[in-house]
């Protein structure tokens, strides 16, 4: 222990500091017991509120003046939320399995570790078990910066009832896995489809006649190595720590802002929270200029489009859908004026949500 006298005065300055936090998260916790305590005299059923929760971590980041990062702010302020929001109501959140997911990442970066988790082995079983009601909400990948929309996802978003509560923008970091340190011997590789493509230029440079093998999840793919010195697996760090693995290699995808987007997918609606989203799902008339003439009334308004993405209708031969998310929430002006325009022009239009832009 130094006897310096500076580090002294430093310490007996941090621990104030520490007494003084504690007690305003003391507080605030008691405060959310009593907010939870007003909803239920009011006879309300829902506890969370995704556009309460995206102002505060909009106001948090905002009021930022280091040295802590953005996003590490944001992250304290997030599980002291989950943390509050658990004394109100423990909410259950089914996810993309397994454990060691990005999906699983995603979902504790949007809820915090306060919730009860449920890694489910399909995209379809996470719709399904929010559907009946056994999870309050589910995560799922939409779609990657370099590969493109989750097919699966935008099928089953075709024909829920759920609605987008939320979205989550995680960077992806890809790291190969294995039981040995030497990567020489190994016969096979393995991931999930879409990172083995994300991290096609790495392999193609670093382990040129090794097997690809596709995995149903990164975090099975890391099962698989863990079982096997002859097996690599291309995975997240939470899978190596999870499986026992060594990492390899780190950050071996090709694009090095590699972004991949879930949804938060709900039986809610989302209030405004003055930084919106709505995703819609068009499907043009059978007529020359059919998706000018839908997405014309967009640009009349001024409303701006972030995302268009076409997918088979499957109800006839040659038909498609366009998902479209555009900014502003179901519930502004300029949003109101335009969907009665859309709906003249579109032989299907269904509403898939409004919901707070991701913070971080």
């Amino acid at each position: 222990m130094s006897d310096d006298p500076r580090l002294r005065k430093l310490r007996d300055r941090i621990d104030a500091l520490d007494i003084k936090l504690q007690e305003l998260i003391s507080e605030r916790a008691r405060c959310a017991q009593e907010a939870a305590a007003n909803k239920q005299r009011a006879g309300l059923q829902n506890f969370y509120n995704p556009e309460r929760e995206a102002q505060v971590l909009r106001g948090v980041v905002e009021r930022n003046k280091g040295p802590l990062s953005n996003e590490d702010i944001a992250r304290l302020f997030r599980e002291i939320m989950s943390a509050c929001l658990a004394l109100e109501s423990a909410l259950n959140i089914a996810f993309l399995g397994p454990e060691g997911t990005f999906t699983q990442e995603a979902t504790l970066k949007h809820f915090g570790h306060s919730v009860h988790t449920l890694p489910l082995p399909s995209i379809d079983e996470v719709f399904r078990e929010v559907e009946t009601g056994h999870a309050h909400f589910g995560v799922v990948p939409v779609e990657n910066s370099s590969e493109g929309a989750v097919s699966r996802t935008l099928d089953m978003l075709m024909k829920t009832p759920l609605k987008i509560c939320g979205e989550v923008e995680l960077r992806v970091h890809h790291h190969l896995l294995g039981k040995d340190s030497d990567r020489t011997q190994a016969k096979k590789v393995v991931s999930h489809q879409q990172s083995l493509a994300q991290c096609r230029a790495w392999l193609d440079a670093n382990l040129p006649g090794v097997e690809r093998v596709t995995a149903n999840s990164n975090a099975e793919a890391a099962h698989m190595a863990s079982r096997d010195a002859a097996c690599l697996a291309i995975a997240g760090e939470a899978a190596a720590s999870i499986y026992g693995l060594k990492i390899l290699a780190g950050n071996i995808e090709d694009e090095p802002q590699n972004t991949t987007r879930f949804l938060v997918m709900g039986n809610i609606e989302t209030s405004p929270s003055g930084h919106d989203k709505t995703s819609l799902l068009l499907s043009g008339k059978n007529k020359p200029g059919a998706l000018h003439a839908l997405l014309a009334p967009l640009a009349r308004h001024g409303i701006n489009m972030t995302r268009i993405e076409s997918r088979p209708s499957r109800q006839t031969v040659w038909e498609y859908v366009f998902f479209v998310d555009i900014e502003g929430h179901i519930k502004d002006k300029k949003v109101r004026q335009v969907l009665p325009e859309l709906e003249k022009e579109a032989a299907f239009l269904k509403c898939l949500g409004s919901y707070p832009k991701a913070v971080m």
